[in-house]
């Protein structure tokens, strides 16, 4: 007896990546009601509903999160056996939509894209910079299917997987009366007036999980401005509003030319490390796969909130 094939794969596979039949049924050049059409005889095929809805988006449900996987494999083994016939590889193409806080997306991501479009040129890659809290709350509704962030979320939705670290450091005009200082004390710093990114990016959460390791606050703090912009903070430190807390990589530039000086404050840890991110309930793609092989192959790094 030979069991029955179960239909629709691709566009179960599809519907489950993008947690939506309307995005899959674009996709795939179909009407909405088709795609909703081939899901309904995949779940008579398996005798489970395979979605759930909510809110206008489409979750697998405990089967479909069971089944996905083996759909990918069989889609990869149709390319495959493709291949073995024609002698004709197929490009991994597909579409990957994350998004990154500010000193990953623009410090660590540009390189990382480059190198990854090098090694699969047909994957479309869509990424966008926004602060951490976008990051994390446009992953966890499933808008997007990886972020970059410097900062975890106690979600207990998301997965995060360490790729790399950094470090936050004081930073000063050269005018300033600390240019050749290499450290300063918390007190010091708390009677300096200070420019800050604003509450939600990962550098904001960083300082204050550091200052209340120290028994601090952010209200310990002199803060004359706060704003969204690591190029707009460095500005005006230049121009002597304040000093600032930022990531070395952000004035890693501005150092030897000596714009900035940069220094450490004796006795606050302000290291933090880097994160991907994605939702446990969610499928991802292939490409979403890929990328997250490339960036961070190690599987024993991966933290969960």
């Amino acid at each position: 007896m030979n069991p029955e094939q179960l239909p629709h794969l691709e566009t179960f596979a599809r519907a489950a990546e993008l947690s939506s039949f309307t995005a899959a049924a674009q996709g795939l050049g179909l009407t909405q009601a088709a795609v909703s059409q081939r899901i309904r005889a995949l779940e008579l095929a398996v005798a489970t509903p395979l979605f759930r809805r909510r809110a206008g988006r489409v979750e697998l449900t405990e089967a479909g999160q069971r089944l996905h996987p083996y759909a990918q494999r069989i889609l990869a083994m149709h390319a495959e056996a493709r291949q073995e016939v024609t002698g004709k590889k197929a490009p991994v193409v597909g579409e990957l939509e994350l998004a990154a806080s500010s000193v990953p997306g623009e410090h660590l991501l540009p390189a990382l894209l480059a190198t990854f479009h090098q090694k699969y040129p047909h994957i479309q890659v869509r990424a966008t910079v926004v602060d951490s809290q976008a990051v994390l709350s446009q992953v966890e509704h499933g808008k997007l299917q990886l972020g970059m962030v410097g900062g975890k979320s106690d979600s207990p939705h998301l997965v995060f997987r360490r790729f790399g670290c950094d470090r936050l450091v004081i930073v000063v005009p050269p005018e300033h009366s600390w240019h050749r200082r290499k450290r300063v004390t918390l007190d010091q710093l708390c009677k300096q007036p200070l420019v800050l990114r604003e509450a939600g990016s990962g550098s904001r959460w960083c300082l204050e999980r550091a200052l209340a390791s120290a028994g601090k606050s952010a209200k310990d703090l002199n803060v004359v401005l706060e704003l969204g912009s690591n190029e707009a903070i460095k500005e005006s430190v230049r121009r002597g509003v304040g000093l600032a807390v930022l990531s070395d990589e952000v004035v890693k530039k501005d150092r030897k030319p000596r714009r900035l000086h940069a220094l450490d404050v004796i006795g606050l840890s302000l290291e933090r490390d880097i994160f991907l991110v994605w939702d446990r309930r969610r499928a991802l793609s292939i490409p979403a796969h890929l990328f997250l092989d490339f960036v961070a192959p190690c599987p024993h790094a991966e933290r969960q909130a």
